[in-house]
Order: structure tokens, then C-alpha cells, then sequence
């Protein structure tokens, strides 16, 4: 996967791309990293990316001229048709959903912006796909594409050492995850659940299911109500609500 940043800040992300799963992501030819200052752009001598919104307001608006030059230099290098993502509190909520679905892709361009908002041609013209990662408002949109950049680049094929391992990732399977252990068994007084220690493979991934579906009810019901529970799992549920009485 071919990723591509337009930030005024481009330092920002050396840290990122140069650490854990991206860095092995990296240097495994799975995915590569190219940040660009869209200043560069610029077709102005002082190489001003904003300006005054028209109609007055507080604040300043990213112009559109550096931007959708800087999106079709880029796009002009590519042999796919990449996505065009834009960073704002207007877009979709981000979800594991939407970053196996952008995991598919073989070029992913985001686009971070600083100062009152964008230029509406902006998202008229050059951007398919808006995210937002919550519902709250940052400085600007690369704290967010890194977020969405580490949740999709881990889920590409020879990343993660595991390969099951994001398969069953809290919001993967639609629940939350199940509790993990490791040694010792006895820490302190504190034991592992018997079960995980007993062998047998069948009754440890019912736990598993279990808990799962029980640390959805207590923490996040919501989700509960966007999936189609089993026979198993609506009797597991009965249990456990009347456990919480």
C-alpha cells in the first residue's frame, strides 16, 4: 500500500512511520510512507496556503489552489486511483469497519488541515471519503491520520506476526475483546481464571465468547444492538444480565 500525507507539519510524523508495526510494515515492502508539505504548492512568492473566509468570521480557511495541485502531482505518479481522505470533525465516525474496508486499497492519500477548516471545493472536487476519529475538535488533522493510518496499516497481509491477531481485535468481531492473561497463574493472589490453565480448547474459546459478549453488555450494550447474536450467545446474555442484578 502506497500512502501519501499533505501536512503543514511533516516532522510530525517521522516518529510514527519510524516505529513498531509501521516501521516493520516499512521495511517488509507492505506499505510505504511519502509526507508532503502542501506549502510547497503554494503558487503565491510568500507560499500561503490560507485566507480570509468570505462573508467574514473568525478564523482562517485552507485554499484550494496548493491542495488540488498537490492531490494531482500526486495522483499523476500513481498507477491506482487512490482514495482521497480528509480529516475533519464533519466526516464519518472512523470505525474497525471502515479500516479493513480502507485496507483494501492499494493508494490512500490523506489530507491534514490547520486553522478554521478547508475550502469547500476541497471536499466538492478531489476528496472521496471524510473521517472524523471522535467527536471533539484537534489542532489539526494529523494526530487523526496517524489514528487512521496505524489502525489500517496493521490489518495488511505479513504485518502483524500473527495473522489472526486482528481477526478477533476488540470491534473485529462486532463485541468487545475478551479479558487476556499471561504468567504467572498466581500473581500476588490473583489467579487466572481455571479454565485458561485447564487444556481444553473448546471450553477456553467458549470463555472467550463469553467474556466477550459479557465486557460488551457492561461496557459498550450499544454495540450489542448492531449484531446478530446466536442461540448460545442470547442465552449467555439472559445469564449474564441477571448476574448484574
Amino acid at each position: 500500500m502506497k500512502i501519501d500525507v499533505l501536512s503543514l507539519f511533516p516532522e510530525m510524523f517521522a516518529g510514527v512511520f519510524g516505529h513498531s508495526i509501521l516501521k516493520k510494515a516499512s521495511e517488509a515492502g507492505a506499505a510505504s510512507y511519502n509526507v508532503v508539505n502542501f506549502r510547497e504548492y503554494a503558487d503565491n512568492k510568500h507560499q500561503t496556503v490560507d485566507d480570509y473566509p468570505y462573508g467574514g468570521g473568525a478564523g482562517m480557511v485552507l485554499k484550494p489552489q496548493p491542495i488540488f495541485d498537490a492531490v494531482s502531482d500526486i495522483k499523476s505518479k500513481s498507477d491506482a486511483n487512490p482514495r482521497v481522505i480528509l480529516l475533519c470533525p464533519q466526516g464519518e465516525r472512523f470505525t474497525q469497519k471502515k479500516a479493513e474496508e480502507l485496507a483494501e486499497s492499494e493508494h490512500l492519500i490523506f489530507i491534514c488541515g490547520h486553522y478554521e477548516g478547508y475550502d469547500e471545493r476541497i471536499r466538492e472536487q478531489i476528496v472521496t471519503d471524510e473521517i472524523s476519529i471522535g467527536d471533539y475538535v484537534l489542532t489539526g488533522g494529523e494526530l487523526g491520520a496517524m489514528v487512521v493510518i496505524d489502525s489500517v496499516v496493521r490489518l495488511l497481509p505479513n504485518v502483524l506476526g500473527n495473522q489472526e491477531s486482528h481477526m478477533k481485535d476488540s470491534f473485529s468481531t462486532g463485541m468487545l475483546e475478551h479479558p487476556h492473561y499471561t504468567r504467572p497463574a498466581d500473581f500476588r493472589g490473583l489467579k487466572v481464571p481455571d479454565v485458561l490453565t485447564s487444556g481444553n480448547h473448546l471450553h477456553i474459546e467458549q470463555w472467550r465468547q463469553r467474556e466477550s459478549l459479557k465486557r460488551t453488555y457492561q461496557r459498550r450494550p450499544d454495540l450489542l444492538e448492531q449484531i446478530d447474536l446466536t442461540d448460545e450467545e442470547r442465552n449467555w446474555l439472559e445469564e449474564i444480565k441477571k448476574e448484574q442484578i
